[in-house]
């Protein structure tokens, strides 16, 4: 099975986490989903590079990471593919973007972030968001 290794940002500003919906997709467990926004390691990058960078690409926003924001990895298999997804905590006071790759985002808070249609691998990452008590 193909293995491919992203990165995410978990964007968060007064209590409220940045959530991203995906466009459509061939892959229909995924197409419309909301997830953490990130990309693709490149060959030669870190987590932390390939973090900046895909943050860049899809919303012409600019993050400070580093590996002290690490959050956690996810594994999950879906049926097409196995992802390995390292999350990073960023704390913004003020973030502006616009979405590249998206087709909507929300700001949500621990009230409303479970109502979202999270693809698969994003969910252990909301989970582990609320049982911190982060949000």
């Amino acid at each position: 099975m193909k293995k491919v290794e992203v990165v995410a940002a978990v964007i968060i500003k007064n209590k409220q986490v940045l959530c991203t919906q995906r466009n459509f997709n061939k892959l229909d467990y995924i197409s419309y989903k909301f997830e953490f926004p990130g990309g693709k390691i490149e060959e030669g990058e870190s987590s932390t590079e390939a973090l900046t960078r895909e943050i860049y690409e899809e919303m012409n926003a600019k993050i400070n990471i580093s590996d002290k924001n690490f959050f956690m990895t996810v594994d999950h298999k879906y049926p097409d593919f196995n992802l390995i997804m390292h999350t990073f905590l960023c704390n913004v006071d003020d973030l502006t973007f616009n979405l590249n790759e998206h087709i909507s985002h929300k700001w949500c808070d621990r009230s409303c972030i479970e109502d979202l249609d999270w693809a698969a691998a994003d969910i252990p990452i909301v989970k582990k968001l609320l049982s911190e008590d982060i949000l």
